[in-house]
């Protein structure tokens, strides 16, 4: 069959389908004290920092200009005018094969951070990535 070169291009062409919550789920690791995403091609828009107290915080990924990494100080992150300072222990632990908080936090993959609780503290395996501390420094 013959299609005119305008009717090839003017076609309407049927948008992709949006993601449902349950894709959106399944292309995400809940490690309890980090989210990390699957996919090759997921990144995320926003940090999400959900303190102990109950507290949320968020920040751009567009504004992350530098970040550090010392396994003595924790985790480093400089977004504008704010720093984030995250303080934990195995920070630098094999989340999976291959798979590193500070590498995952470099190449946008964590769509959120969770300080942990006492009882999660208490009951946290000693090879196991925790996060004690979450400080925003202005």
């Amino acid at each position: 069959m013959n299609v005119s070169v305008v009717d090839r291009y003017t076609q309407r062409v049927a948008a992709p389908a949006a993601k449902t919550l349950v894709e959106e789920a399944e292309a995400l690791d809940d490690l309890g004290a980090v989210g990390i995403l699957r996919g090759v091609r997921e990144r995320a828009l926003m940090l999400e920092l959900r303190m102990k107290d109950g507290t949320i915080s968020a920040f751009s990924y567009a504004y992350l200009s530098k970040a550090s990494f010392d396994p003595s100080e924790g985790i480093i992150l400089h977004f504008g005018g704010s720093t984030v300072r995250i303080i934990g222990t195995n920070l630098g632990v094999e989340i999976r094969s291959n798979v590193r908080l500070f590498q995952s936090l470099l190449r946008h993959r964590v769509p959120w951070l969770q300080e942990a609780d006492r009882t999660a503290s208490l009951e946290a395996h000693p090879g196991m990535l925790l996060i004690d501390e979450i400080r925003i420094e202005p």
